[in-house]
């Protein structure tokens, strides 16, 4: 069967940045072992699979080795093929997920999604995070999904050169690590997570739904321009709006045609 699929940048508004991902449109969902081998054999961070049926949009994501439950850049790109592919006079789209309704909405900035946020409580920092990382944290907190490791200077994000293997054999699926920022952005940060076939992970909005409430705290605002300092690196304004998380970014069309599944 040949479908629709997309390759899509997105959280930048240039080619070759941000975070890829694919964009698969298919009748009805495949069995799970055939949407993670396209997942794997796509190779990218997260593959997304979109079936609209009855004028619903129902998305999953896969990255090469698990399901996750939550993707913010393959929701943004899936939004942007929709609305700039398959249907130019829709400005907002609702998908049914895992984690429940998200919307996401056209603006002149780019596209807005609506996020649930994910706060974390504070933990005791471990000898095995530190040696994971490479540097030592000041503060730790963690949630279900995720370490996050503080850091004080945005250079110390920008060298860190982690043990994977290590990241990976962590109680966490993956590990976000964040400074204050430079170069006018609110904080910076990476994403580590190996254990879901990312090592890192170029621009991740699911982070950002943790690290905004954090942010929140620290800094005494609700408003932040962030930037995800991996190797292509990306920019998302986030805002925290109770316990939703509004992110925006950008997206770049890289590749279109179909596929044979």
């Amino acid at each position: 069967m040949r479908v629709p699929f997309f390759q899509v940048d997105a959280f930048t508004n240039r080619r070759f940045r941000g975070n890829p991902a694919a964009v698969m449109v298919l009748p009805s969902f495949p069995d799970d072992a055939t949407m993670q081998a396209i997942s794997a054999e796509n190779n990218l961070a997260e593959t997304a699979f979109l079936v609209i049926r009855s004028g619903q949009y129902h998305l999953r994501w896969f990255t090469p080795t698990v399901e996750v439950p939550l993707c913010g850049h393959a929701t943004l790109a899936t939004a942007a093929v929709i609305m700039e592919r398959l249907n130019v006079d829709l400005d907002e789209v609702v998908f049914q997920t895992a984690s429940g309704s998200l919307s996401v909405t056209r603006s002149s900035n780019g596209y807005v999604m609506d996020f649930p946020s994910r706060p974390s409580d504070k933990v005791h920092p471990t000898q095995e995070i530190a040696k994971a990382l490479g540097a030592v944290p000041t503060e730790v907190y963690a949630n279900q999904h995720n370490y996050l490791a503080v850091v004080d200077h945005p250079k110390t994000v920008r060298d860190l050169a982690p043990d994977f293997v290590a990241i990976a054999g962590l109680d966490r699926p993956g590990v976000i690590v964040t400074a204050p920022g430079d170069e006018g952005y609110d904080f910076v940060s990476r994403y580590f997570a190996p254990a879901k076939g990312i090592p890192e992970d170029p621009v991740t909005g699911g982070a950002h739904c943790m690290l905004a409430p954090y942010w929140a705290t620290r800094l005494k605002k609700t408003s932040f321009h962030a930037y995800q300092a991996s190797r292509r690196g990306g920019e998302i304004d986030c805002e925290l709006v109770g316990n939703r998380v509004r992110l925006v970014g950008q997206c770049v069309f890289y590749l279109q045609g179909h596929a044979e599944t």
